[in-house]
C-alpha cells in the first residue's frame, strides 16, 4: 500500500493544483495504476456502483494517492476515455508502419488487412466487453451530467479530429483517400465498430484466438464504401 500522504486532497487553487500534480515518474507511475484499476472496477460496477476506495484499494493505494492525480469519479473517467482513444492512434499508426502494399487489391482494400488492423486495436474480446462497457457508462454519464457532458464533447472532438487526420495520412501512403469528407467518414466508422461492440457486450460474446475485433465483416464492407484509391 502506498504511503502518498492525504494532505492535498481538496486544497489549494486549480494553479496550485497543477503544480502539484506535474507528471513527475512517480507520479506517472501512479497514475496509470489508478487508471488501469478504475478501468476493472468500472466496468464491473459502473460508475455509481463503484467507489474512489474500491479503485483505490484494486490499486493498492490511499485516497491521497488518488485526489493528488484526480479531483473526482469523472474526471478519472473522462482520463480513461482519453487514454483509450489515444493508445488506438498509437496502435493504429504502428501497425500500418509495417504493412505490406497488399493492403491495396484490385482496387479494394484487403479485408485480411482490415482484420490485422482491427486485431491490434482490440486484441483481447475481454478487452473489448470492458471498452464497450466503459463506453456505455461514460456516455450515460455524460448525458445526465452536464458537467461531465461538456468536457465529454470537447475531447471526443479533439480525438475525433486527431484520428480522422490519422487515418488520413495512412490512406495517403497506400494511394488511397476517403470518397466523402473525412470527419463524416470518421464518424461512421466508429459507429459502426461501437454498435458491434456494444453488440458484442450485450451478448457477452467472446471470440476464439486470433479472431478479429466485434464486427470485422461489417467494418471491411464499410471501409470498401467509404475508400478508394486516389486518382
Amino acid at each position: 500500500m502506498s504511503t502518498e500522504p492525504a494532505s492535498d486532497v481538496g486544497s489549494g487553487s486549480s494553479v496550485e493544483r497543477a503544480f502539484a500534480t506535474a507528471l513527475t515518474p512517480r507520479r506517472e507511475r501512479t497514475r496509470e495504476r489508478l487508471l488501469d484499476a478504475a478501468f476493472t472496477v468500472f466496468a464491473q460496477h459502473g460508475i455509481h456502483g463503484a467507489s474512489i476506495e474500491a479503485v483505490c484499494e484494486a490499486a493498492g493505494f490511499t485516497r491521497g494517492a488518488f485526489y493528488s492525480n484526480f479531483s473526482s469519479k469523472e474526471e478519472l473517467f473522462l482520463a480513461l476515455s482519453e487514454r483509450a482513444m489515444r493508445r488506438e492512434l498509437v496502435a493504429l499508426e504502428s501497425v500500418t508502419r509495417n504493412m505490406e502494399p497488399d493492403v491495396v487489391h484490385c482496387g479494394a482494400v484487403n479485408p485480411d488487412a482490415i482484420g490485422r488492423i482491427l486485431s491490434v486495436l482490440v486484441p483481447d474480446a475481454g478487452d473489448a466487453r470492458q471498452g464497450a462497457l466503459m463506453r456505455a457508462e461514460l456516455e450515460l454519464l455524460a448525458m445526465r451530467d452536464p458537467a461531465v457532458g461538456r468536457p465529454f464533447l470537447a475531447q471526443e472532438e479533439t480525438l475525433r479530429t486527431e484520428l480522422g487526420a490519422a487515418i488520413a495520412r495512412i490512406l495517403e501512403d497506400f494511394g488511397l483517400r476517403f470518397t466523402m469528407d473525412q470527419r463524416t467518414a470518421v464518424d461512421l466508422l466508429l459507429s459502426a465498430y461501437e454498435s458491434s461492440a456494444r453488440a458484442a457486450a450485450v451478448a457477452s460474446h467472446t471470440q476464439e484466438d486470433g479472431d478479429a475485433a466485434p464486427g470485422a465483416a461489417v467494418l471491411s464492407q464499410l471501409v470498401n464504401l467509404l475508400v478508394t484509391t486516389a486518382d
